[in-house]
């Protein structure tokens, strides 16, 4: 479970071969104790939660950089390490 970015105390993960259970594209962020799967394509949580806060920024982060996490998808699903990725500034 490689981290690929890490910003204001939210950590963002992209699993090796994690689409059996959810097949759309999506990365897993953390925050605390809480954690949510939220899809590239749009933002949707998909499962979990997030602060209010803490999601606005990771779908902001997901949309500043949706072609980069498609490419990353790409490589995890195959089993390849995804390349880190920028944080939000």
């Amino acid at each position: 479970m490689p981290a690929i970015s890490m910003f204001y105390g939210i950590l963002v993960l992209m699993f090796f071969r994690d689409n059996k259970r959810q097949n759309s594209p999506h990365i897993h962020a953390r925050y605390q104790g809480d954690e949510a799967s939220i899809a590239i394509e749009n933002g949707e949580v998909l499962q979990g939660s997030l602060p209010p806060k803490q999601l606005k920024m990771v779908q902001v982060w997901i949309d500043i950089h949706k072609e980069d996490l498609m490419l990353d998808w790409e490589l995890a699903v195959n089993g390849d390490a995804p390349f880190r990725i920028a944080p939000l500034q």
